[in-house]
C-alpha cells in the first residue's frame, strides 16, 4: 500500500509495506494529538510527538495501563484473564517489577556476554557459508531465539515451537504468522487468551506443564526462579498460576520478536547503504549503532493507555475513559528531537529514543539484553564479511502494533 500521507493508522493494512512514515510526519506537523476513528471500535487519541509521548507516559495516574495496552477494547473479564504486570499501575506494578528487576539487570545480562558472542559468531559463520541467503531466518531470528531459551530455561528442542507460537501470538494480524486473523475472523472463542489468539491457548497449556513439572526447565532460568525463588515479603509466589501463564506468553513473544526486528532492520539498512556498512566497519562504534538501529526499527510501535479523568493536553480535551495511544514509532522520528531523523546516524548521541518505553514505569525489562544482542551481532557480522548487499526489497509484518522486516534476501562477500 502506497503511503500518500493519509493512510489509516488504525488499519493493519496500512503497515503492510512498512511504517507509513509520511502519514505520521504529516500528523506530527498538522495534528500531533489526533482523534483517530476505528472501523470496529470507539476511536482513540493518537499522541505523535516525542515530548507529548513522554509527558503522557510519565503520568500513570491519569493515563493508566489497567485497561489494556493495545488498541483493542476489552471487557473486565477479558482484561483480568489476560493481564500481565504490563497492564498494571503502581503500586502493584512497582511491587512485582522490583522482584523481577534483578533477573534482568545490566549486571545480570553482562554475565551472558560471552555466551551471546559465541552464539552470534556461530550464527554468522553458518549463514555466510553461502554468499546469498535470507537474512531474517539465517541471522536475525536465531540469536534472540537461542537467548530466549537460555533466559527462560526451557528445553532447546522446544524453542522452534515456542518461537512459532510467539510469532502467531504477537503477529495475530498477519496471515503469514497466525491461523486466525484478528481483524478478519471471529476470535470470540479465544477472547480470554493472550492477544485473543489460539496460540495463546497453546502457550497457556505449555506453561501449565511447566507449573506441574512436566517440562524440564533449568534451575538457572527465570521461570524456575519465578516459581521457586522469587517471593513476596510474605513468602508468597510473586504471581498466581494465571499471572505466570500470561507472563510466560509475554516473555516468549516480547523476548524474541522485538529484538529480531531490530536486528533485521540493522541488516536491511546496512545492505542498502554500502557507505553506512563501510563506515560502521571502520568506526567500530557498535554501541551507538545498536541504539540507532533500535530507534529506526521502533519494533513496538505503540502502547495504549486509558484516561482516568478528564485532562487537557495541547488544547485537546481528553475525556475520562478515552483510549490514548502513544505512537513511539512517530516520536522516534520527531525532527525537533532527532536531527535528520530519516537518516541512519550510527554516531547519534544523545539518542533519547522511545523504543523501550523511555520515561515511564513500564520501561522494558529486556533493554540491556536487546542492546547487547544487537551490538554483538553487528560486531560479528562486520568482522566476518567485506560487503553486504540486498537482493530484493524486504517484506513487512501486517500489523500496526509490531512492525518489522519479515524477510530479506542478501548477498555477502567474505
Amino acid at each position: 500500500m502506497i503511503d500518500d500521507s493519509y493512510l489509516d493508522i488504525s488499519d493493519h493494512d496500512s503497515f503492510k509495506s512498512g511504517v507509513p512514515h509520511k502519514t505520521f510526519e504529516r500528523l506530527r506537523n498538522e495534528e500531533p494529538i489526533f482523534w483517530t476513528k476505528e472501523k470496529n471500535g470507539r476511536g482513540f487519541w493518537s499522541i505523535l510527538r516525542h515530548g507529548d509521548i513522554l509527558k503522557v507516559n510519565q503520568n500513570y495516574k491519569v493515563f493508566s495501563s489497567e485497561r489494556g495496552i493495545r488498541i483493542e477494547d476489552q471487557t473486565e473479564e477479558e482484561y483480568i484473564a489476560r493481564r500481565t504486570f504490563q497492564e498494571t499501575d503502581p503500586p502493584a506494578h512497582r511491587n512485582i517489577r522490583s522482584l523481577l528487576n534483578p533477573a534482568f539487570s545490566k549486571q545480570k545480562m553482562d554475565e551472558y556476554e560471552n555466551l551471546v558472542r559465541k552464539l552470534a559468531s556461530d550464527i554468522i559463520n553458518q549463514a555466510i557459508q553461502n554468499t546469498k541467503f535470507e537474512a531474517v531466518d539465517k541471522i536475525a531470528k536465531k540469536l534472540p531465539m537461542m537467548m530466549l531459551g537460555r533466559i527462560l530455561g526451557v528445553p532447546e528442542d522446544d524453542l522452534d515451537w515456542l518461537v512459532q507460537k510467539g510469532d502467531a501470538l504477537i503477529g495475530n494480524s498477519d496471515p503469514d504468522f497466525s491461523e486466525l486473523i484478528i481483524d478478519k475472523e471471529d476470535s470470540e472463542k479465544y477472547r480470554l487468551m493472550p492477544f485473543r489468539s489460539p496460540a495463546g491457548a497453546d502457550l497457556f497449556n505449555y506453561a501449565e506443564k511447566i507449573i506441574n513439572g512436566s517440562v524440564d526447565i533449568t534451575k538457572e532460568g527465570i521461570l524456575f526462579q519465578m516459581l521457586n525463588n522469587i517471593k513476596t515479603s510474605e513468602g508468597q509466589p510473586v504471581m498466581s498460576n494465571l499471572e505466570f501463564k500470561n507472563f510466560f506468553c509475554l516473555l516468549v513473544a516480547a523476548g524474541n520478536d522485538t529484538t529480531r526486528y531490530s536486528i533485521a532492520m540493522a541488516v536491511y539498512q546496512l545492505s542498502q547503504n554500502k557507505k553506512l556498512f563501510d563506515y560502521l566497519k571502520n568506526s567500530e562504534n557498535y554501541s551507538r549503532a545498536a541504539d540507532e538501529f533500535i530507534r529506526v526499527a521502533s519494533p513496538t510501535m505503540y502502547f495504549r493507555r486509558t484516561a482516568t479523568c478528564d485532562f487537557e493536553l495541547q488544547e485537546k480535551r481528553i475525556r475520562e475513559g478515552d483510549k490514548v495511544v502513544l505512537w513511539f514509532v512517530s516520536g522516534n522520528y520527531d525532527k525537533t528531537v532527532f536531527n535528520n531523523p530519516f537518516n541512519v546516524d550510527i554516531d547519534r548521541y544523545p539518542n533519547p529514543h522511545l523504543s523501550f518505553g523511555k520515561g515511564g514505569v513500564h520501561f522494558c525489562l529486556g533493554t540491556w539484553l536487546a542492546r547487547m544482542e544487537l551490538k554483538i551481532i553487528l560486531e560479528e557480522l562486520c568482522k566476518k564479511i567485506k560487503s553486504l548487499k540486498k537482493l530484493s526489497e524486504p517484506t513487512w509484518t501486517r500489523s500496526n502494533f509490531i512492525c518489522g522486516v519479515k524477510s530479506l534476501d542478501v548477498e555477502i562477500q567474505k
